[in-house]
C-alpha cells in the first residue's frame, strides 16, 4: 500500500479479473472497383442492400468486384470495403469542370472553404454522378409560384425560429436532389433527397442545437452531393444572423431568382495496378484495421499478389484468399493444370495465402445477364460461415461445410487426377458432384514446406490463440517479472486453451512461465517470457476404408487388425 505520513485506513483494489477476450475472425477486407461510393476510405459493410446503397449496383466494367464483395456476404456479415479507382476518375460538378474529390477528409481538406465557380459536386467520382440536379426554392413569392417540387414539402420556406429570434428574416431554403436520367434510382426525374426548413445562416441552429445551414446540412446529409458554393444571388449567404442584423438595412438574406443546377463531367476510371496495390495497403495497420479474411477479387499476375502475401506475412492474423486468372480457366481446354501452378509457383509461399482453383458462372440480377466470378470470395465465405456455425479451427472445406453458393457451372471442373496436381502445390480444388452441389474439396495454405500451417484450420487456430492470448498479456504489461505475475499470466492462458480444447481445436497444450524461461538475464532486460506448447487439431484429409471378405467359418476376432 503507499506510505501514509499518520494513522489512518488507506483502501485500495487489485483487478485480478482480467479473461483472455474473444477475437473477431470472420472480418473480411476487399479492395476493388465500384461505380460510386468513398475513394481509399474504408467502409463497414454488412450486406448486399447495403453494398448497393454505399457502393452502386454492378456494371459490365464493376461486376467482378462487387459478386466478389457480395459473394463474401451471403456467407458473412461484416466486410472492411475500400473503393479504388484510376488517376483519371473524376467528381461531375455545376461547371461541367470536374474535381477530384475521393472522400470526406478530401473535402474538408481541399473544398470546404468554397469555390467561386462550382456550386456542387458529386459525392464521389465517377459517371453516376452526372445527370443530377439540384434545385433550390426560397421565399422569393415568384419562385414558390413556379417550382416544381413545391409539392415535395408541407409548406413554403420562410423564416426560421432561429432567424426570428435573432430578428432576420427569409433565411429558409428548400432543397432537392433530383435522378435526371435514372441511373441511380431506375426512373428519370425522381427526387432522390430533399432538404426542408434548412437555412442561409451560418449559425443557424435547430432545436435540439444541430446546425440546420444548408451547407452543413447537405454535406452531413446527403449521399450525392458536396456544397462547394453559394448561388450567384446569395452574396450574403453564409454570414451569421448577427452580420445581418447588423450590416443588411432590410435585415433578410438575399433571395433566389434563379433555381437549378445540374452535374455533368464525371469521369470513370478503373484502378490499374498501382492503384490497387496502395488502396490494399490500407489494410497494413493491425491496431488501427481488425480484419481477418482478405480477398483479392480479380487480381492478375502482373497485379503482384506477393504483395498482399507480404501484407498477411507482416500483419500474421488473416489470410490473403487468391482465385487463377480468368483466362486459365475460361476457354483453356486442356491447359488449366499448367497455366493455374505458373501463377502459383510465381507466389510466395505462406501460410497466410490460399489459393483456390477458378471462377463460377452466376446470375447477375440487377443486369439480368450471367457473369465470371472469381471464388476466393466464395472461400473467405467458407471460413466466416465456419466461423459461425462452429470455430475457426475447423476445416471451412468438404461436404459439411464446403458447400459453394450460387453456382450455375464451373468455368472448370477437375478430375481426380487434376485435383491431385493441384493439391501437391498447394491449390484447393472446387469441384462440382452431381446431385452433390459444389463443393471446396482441399483446406491447404500456400505453404510449400510439409507442416502444421500447410493447412488452413491450422493457421487460423493459431491466429485465433496469437490475437487472444497477445491481448490479454497486455495487463501484464509494466507489471513486476515475479512470481505473481507469472502465476496470474498461467492461470490466465489455461482455462482460455482448455475451453479451445474442450470445443476441439487442440488435442492438448502446455503454458510454461517460470524462471526456467524468465531466469535473471530476461528479468534485467525487462522481458517476460511465455512458452505456449499446441498440439493442433488435425482435418481428415485422406480416408482409406478396407473392405475384407472372410470364410464363413472365420472368428473376425482372429483377423481384426491384420489389415
Amino acid at each position: 500500500m503507499a506510505f501514509q505520513l499518520s494513522p489512518g485506513v488507506n483502501v485500495s483494489e487489485v483487478d485480478l479479473t482480467t479473461v483472455v477476450p474473444s477475437v473477431a475472425t470472420t472480418v473480411g477486407g476487399f479492395a476493388g472497383n465500384f461505380n460510386w461510393g468513398p475513394v481509399d476510405e474504408i467502409v463497414t459493410i454488412n450486406n448486399e442492400v447495403q453494398l448497393v446503397e454505399r457502393f452502386g449496383k454492378p456494371d459490365s466494367n464493376t461486376f467482378t468486384s462487387f459478386f466478389t464483395a457480395a459473394n463474401f456476404l451471403s456467407y458473412g456479415s461484416e466486410l472492411r470495403l475500400i473503393r479504388s479507382v484510376g488517376a483519371a476518375a473524376n467528381n461531375a460538378t455545376t461547371s461541367g469542370n470536374p474535381v477530384r474529390i475521393n472522400n470526406r477528409t478530401v473535402y474538408e481538406q481541399n473544398h470546404s472553404s468554397g469555390s467561386a465557380t462550382i456550386k456542387f459536386a458529386a459525392k464521389y467520382p465517377g459517371s453516376l454522378g452526372n445527370g443530377l440536379k439540384i434545385s433550390l426554392c426560397d421565399a422569393n413569392t415568384e419562385l414558390l409560384t413556379n417550382w416544381l417540387y413545391r409539392t415535395e414539402f408541407n409548406s413554403n420556406p420562410a423564416n426560421s425560429t432561429y432567424a426570428q429570434s435573432k430578428s432576420v428574416a427569409d433565411d429558409e431554403l428548400h432543397i432537392v436532389v433530383i435522378d435526371t436520367r435514372g441511373t441511380i434510382s431506375g426512373t428519370a426525374n425522381t427526387v432522390i433527397e430533399k432538404f426542408g426548413y434548412v437555412s442561409k445562416a451560418a449559425d443557424a441552429k435547430n432545436s435540439n442545437g444541430t446546425s440546420n445551414y444548408y451547407k452543413d446540412v447537405i454535406n452531413s446529409q446527403s449521399k450525392y452531393i458536396w456544397w462547394l458554393g453559394h448561388p450567384s444571388e446569395g452574396v450574403n449567404w453564409g454570414q451569421t444572423t448577427s452580420y445581418i442584423f447588423q450590416n443588411e438595412a432590410d435585415k433578410s438574406y438575399d433571395r433566389l431568382s434563379s433555381t437549378d443546377y445540374e452535374l455533368s463531367g464525371g469521369i470513370d476510371a478503373s484502378p490499374l495496378t498501382g492503384n490497387l496495390a496502395n488502396t490494399y495497403n490500407a489494410f497494413d495497420n493491425p491496431d488501427s484495421v481488425d480484419v481477418s479474411l482478405i480477398m483479392g477479387g480479380s487480381l492478375t499476375a502482373d497485379t503482384v499478389p506477393d504483395s498482399l502475401v507480404a501484407l498477411a506475412e507482416s500483419r500474421k492474423d488473416c489470410l490473403i484468399f487468391l482465385s487463377p486468372e480468368l483466362n486459365d480457366v475460361v476457354n483453356n481446354s486442356g491447359n488449366e493444370v499448367t497455366d493455374i501452378l505458373s501463377l502459383r509457383n510465381s507466389i510466395t509461399s505462406s501460410s497466410f495465402a490460399v489459393m483456390d482453383s477458378g471462377w463460377k458462372y452466376q446470375y447477375d440480377k440487377y443486369n439480368d445477364v450471367y457473369r465470371w466470378v472469381p471464388l476466393n470470395g466464395d472461400v473467405a465465405g467458407l471460413c466466416a460461415r465456419t466461423d459461425l456455425e462452429r470455430d475457426p479451427w475447423f476445416s471451412p472445406a468438404g461436404f459439411n461445410r464446403g458447400q459453394i453458393k450460387n453456382v450455375v457451372k464451373l468455368a472448370w471442373n477437375p478430375t481426380k487426377a487434376e485435383r491431385d496436381s493441384l493439391y501437391k502445390a498447394g491449390v484447393n480444388p472446387v469441384v462440382t458432384f452431381p446431385g452433390e452441389g459444389t463443393v471446396l474439396y482441399g483446406d491447404k495454405t500456400l505453404l510449400s514446406r510439409p507442416s502444421a500451417f500447410d493447412r488452413i484450420n491450422v493457421r487460423r487456430l493459431f491466429i485465433v490463440l496469437e490475437k487472444a492470448i497477445a491481448r490479454a498479456a497486455r495487463s501484464s504489461l509494466f507489471e513486476f517479472n515475479d512470481e505473481f505475475t507469472r502465476s496470474q499470466f498461467v492461470n490466465l492462458v489455461e482455462p482460455f486453451l482448455r475451453d479451445v480444447q474442450g470445443r476441439r481445436g487442440i488435442f492438448d497444450y502446455r503454458v510454461v512461465c517460470d524462471t526456467t524461461n524468465n531466469t535473471p538475464e530476461v528479468i534485467d532486460r525487462n522481458e517476460f517470457v511465455g512458452d505456449i506448447y499446441i498440439k493442433p487439431a488435425r482435418s481428415i484429409n485422406f480416408i482409406q476404408l478396407n473392405f475384407v471378405a472372410v470364410r464363413t467359418g472365420v472368428s473376425f476376432n482372429e483377423i481384426v487388425g491384420q489389415f
